[in-house]
């Protein structure tokens, strides 16, 4: 029998979803972004449907990492992804329409949002 594990029982998903919504309708040229953290006991259709879920908020930056056990109080990793798999997801988010992604198994929230921000909005300084 598969596992089923709360991680932040303070978060609500829907709720999330409808703030990412509520955005994007109140000021559309703010750009939104969202991350996961993989490496609990997430099924490779979570992963799609959540990365589906949050396109269609309207999310179009997003950042994938491995999660990392920050404490022994805190939930231990299930598994380790391989960055062949980090970069499945990768393509899968761009073809999905995301403007930008990091992916990657140090990939945290921030990282590199200064550089994600500037390409989504045009104003990347390459």
């Amino acid at each position: 029998m598969r596992k089923i594990i709360n991680a932040r029982p303070e978060a609500i998903y829907r709720r999330s979803l409808d703030i990412l919504k509520q955005v994007v309708t109140d000021a559309p040229r703010v750009i939104t972004k969202s991350g996961l953290m993989l490496g609990l006991v997430e099924l490779p259709e979570e992963i799609h449907n959540t990365l589906e879920d949050l396109f269609e908020a309207g999310c179009r930056l997003l950042t994938l990492g491995q999660y990392l056990q920050p404490t022994k109080a805190h939930l231990p990793v299930d598994r380790f992804l391989p960055p062949e798999e980090f970069s499945y997801w990768w393509k899968i988010a761009l073809d999905m329409g995301f403007t930008e992604v990091a992916s990657g198994p140090f990939v945290r929230s921030s990282y590199e949002a200064k550089k994600l921000f500037q390409t989504a909005s045009g104003d990347d300084p390459k």
